[in-house]
């Protein structure tokens, strides 16, 4: 798979390279942030990796940038900063998954290629999630094996949170991809995550649809 890595740090962005080619993958390097842009831009990469500390143009303004402009390769954050909240700005940047500097090599080869299996599966028009099953096609639900009866404003939400696994939605954006321009009163959100729940989650005994309390929810495995 080709893979941009947009890092400053020459000789981290070196033992990155070192690590992804050895892995099967084809490595390019953008030095900042501005040349990042223009490269991921060309959409020739099925993957970036992405420092969020760059000269020129920030991590988080690329990563902006790009959703912006509709550019949905996945992205793996890189940066040393730990803190929840600049988790959580990622993720709500659009950023799929976050790894924190230092890192071991074998972490970021598996995030990798786990970004790369789940946007296969994307494209494919199914969403696996754990032991979920989302099939966007037939719109058909299935968890360890058994299908899941939902109605159509259920699937509508479970499967906004499916495409953007990881990611934490807000009730704002759930509410204007699911709902449209009707207009919900303000706890639809939160009513609907709990019948979600009730059919996704309570009868598996393990948690996929996790609230982030004061940023919104997120369609993720427990692991």
């Amino acid at each position: 798979m080709r893979i941009l890595v947009v890092e400053d740090e020459r000789a981290l962005a070196a033992a990155i390279t070192r690590i992804l080619t050895e892995s099967g993958h084809t490595v390019t390097w953008a030095p900042d942030g501005r040349q990042g842009t223009e490269m991921a831009r060309t959409k020739a990469f099925e993957l970036i990796v992405l420092d969020v500390l760059l000269p020129l143009r920030s991590g988080w303004d690329v990563l902006a940038g790009l959703r912006a402009e509709r550019v949905n390769i996945p992205i793996l954050m890189l940066t040393a900063m730990d803190e929840v909240r600049d988790r959580v700005k990622g993720l709500n940047l659009g950023a799929d998954d976050y790894l924190a500097k230092p890192f071991d090599a074998l972490e970021l080869v598996a995030r990798v290629n786990a970004l790369l299996r789940r946007d296969k599966a994307q494209k494919g028009g199914t969403v696996i999630v754990d032991d979920l099953t989302v099939d966007r096609t037939m719109r058909k639900v299935t968890r360890s094996g058994q299908e899941i009866s939902l109605t159509r404003r259920e699937y509508d939400l479970l499967e906004a949170l499916a495409i953007n696994q990881g990611s934490i939605l807000s009730p704002e954006t759930i509410q204007e991809r699911v709902w449209g321009d009707q207009q919900a009163i303000s706890n639809t959100v939160a009513v609907y995550i709990g019948m979600l729940r009730k059919k996704i989650d309570f009868p598996f005994g393990k948690r996929l649809i996790h609230t982030v309390v004061g940023f919104g929810y997120v369609l993720r495995s427990e692991s």
